[in-house]
């Protein structure tokens, strides 16, 4: 049971580049996470959405958020109840998400989520997840749940 720091949290999240959508976390505690990342113009899915015009896809986006609000936080929030040993046995996966989009991100675009835990209890979390960019708007927002599983 150790208190993590944003960047030991973000050392032990498991996705990489290219799929890892958290470049910095700025804020992390028990209850709340703020973490940015800024989507590189040559990203391969830019290619197809949509050539002349591309924005970065919903899934992503979704993506993106359960990386900070989900995993992130939920590592931090692991690591508080568990053991070294234990965490190092356990992977996030991502189960369920209600979202709602009322903007876009385009390649270049900075995004900034903040994840609000909503329960955390026997190795899941739910969180209250919003998307902004620099400008402060809102681009996505939602619930998303995942929960820790045996590696």
């Amino acid at each position: 049971m150790v208190e993590l720091s944003p960047a030991e949290v973000l050392a032990r999240v498991p996705q990489q580049d290219p799929f890892r959508f958290i470049e910095e976390i700025s804020e992390l505690d028990s209850d709340h996470i703020v973490a940015s990342y800024r989507f590189r113009e040559d990203a391969d899915f830019y290619r197809g959405h949509f050539p002349g015009n591309p924005i970065t896809p919903g899934v992503i986006l979704v993506e993106t958020m359960a990386q900070a609000g989900v995993v992130a936080l939920g590592l931090y929030l692991c690591a508080l109840e568990r053991s070294e040993e234990e965490l190092e046995k356990l992977v996030t996966v991502f189960t369920d998400a209600q979202v709602e989009f009322s903007g876009t991100v385009r390649p270049g675009d900075r995004v900034t989520t903040v994840g609000r835990k909503q329960f955390f209890r026997r190795l899941k979390l739910r969180s209250e997840v919003e998307m902004r960019l620099d400008d402060g708007t809102v681009v996505c927002s939602g619930v998303l749940s995942g929960m820790g599983v045996p590696r």
